[in-house]
């Protein structure tokens, strides 16, 4: 009778937690949701937490609002949502900073990028491109490649700084092509690019946006882009991969996280709301016009892709040493 009692218990006990997960998913959202966003208001990434913001709020009928935790080169603010409550109305607003190169490049972080998070879907993709000064005489990725083991030590590639994404796209592309490239520093890419107008910079891996601007005005030539496939806004180019080093793949991305708590029918219905935004022409002409790709994913795709990001980027941090400003 005991064992048949405990039985019962446990049987109700396993109801009322499904009942209760069944009730939360049927009234979320009912109040504001937080979204974390770990850099400054006003730049390009919190422009584009806006816009998933204002989508997403028009589409579940409560306010998203941003709030800005910039420093530490994103684990603030990714630390304030491992560690807050998987209730629905706390997700962090993850990029390739703070789920790829980050854990990868710093080794003592206060949440862990994968097992601290649910993730929930990918939201955006964004692939530099591989531009080389005019005064370089290569036309395409395998003169580049030739010209550069022809002569080792002489082609030097900017970078917006030590750990960023476009200095290890650089070293990435070094150590997969077997040639010698010398990395030059700058202060972001903005100060970056003026050294490769003028040609005291060889090459760089630049965002997709400030890239092509200089490249269609003559002042840059382009190569290929870094994605896994050509470029929407630029489809004459060829991807890096295909243009002569297969499996190179960079692509600055975004995505959409909450506590590891969070319940599944919770991160189901936020995903089923991300898949229902790329859908909308509205929202993927404004994130066109951003310079982005709005897409989605399934948490499982987004979970196997972070895990991906960080063995990738954790392999080329130490076959290049990039170290910390």
């Amino acid at each position: 009778m005991t064992l048949r009692l405990l039985w019962l218990v446990a049987g109700a006990m396993i109801g009322c937690v499904l009942a209760s997960a069944d009730a939360m998913a049927q009234a979320y959202p009912s109040k504001p949701i937080r979204l974390v966003v770990t850099f400054a208001a006003g730049g390009s990434s919190d422009s584009l937490a806006r816009g998933v913001a204002k989508q997403l709020s028009e589409q579940m009928g409560v306010s998203v609002v941003v709030e800005n935790r910039p420093g530490a080169g994103g684990s603030i603010g990714s630390e304030v949502v491992a560690k807050g409550q998987g209730d629905g109305y706390l997700l962090l607003f993850g990029t390739i900073g703070t789920h790829g190169i980050g854990p990868a490049l710093y080794k003592n972080l206060p949440f862990d990028p994968i097992k601290d998070f649910a993730p929930i879907s990918l939201l955006h993709l964004l692939p530099n491109v591989l531009i080389v000064t005019n005064e370089l005489p290569v036309h395409s990725v395998r003169e580049l490649i030739d010209y550069a083991k022809a002569n080792p030590g002489r082609i030097s590639f900017a970078s917006a700084g030590n750990g960023s994404v476009s200095h290890l796209a650089g070293e990435l592309f070094r150590m997969q092509t077997k040639t010698q490239l010398v990395h030059i520093p700058y202060k972001g890419g903005g100060a970056a690019m003026p050294d490769v107008i003028a040609g005291r910079v060889s090459i760089m891996f630049e965002t997709v946006t400030n890239a092509l601007a200089a490249a269609r005005g003559g002042r840059v030539r382009a190569l290929a882009v870094t994605g896994i496939e050509r470029w929407k806004q630029a489809p004459e180019l060829p991807t890096v991969a295909e243009a002569g080093v297969p499996g190179y793949r960079v692509d600055s991305w975004t995505g959409l996280l909450a506590p590891a708590s969070l319940p599944q029918s919770v991160v189901e219905r936020l995903n089923a709301e991300v898949v229902k935004a790329t859908k909308t022409p509205a929202y993927r002409e404004q994130m066109s016009a951003l310079g982005v790709e709005a897409i989605s994913s399934t948490p499982e795709e987004f979970r196997a892709f972070m895990v991906e990001e960080v063995a990738k980027w954790r392999q080329a941090i130490q076959l290049s040493g990039a170290k910390i400003d």
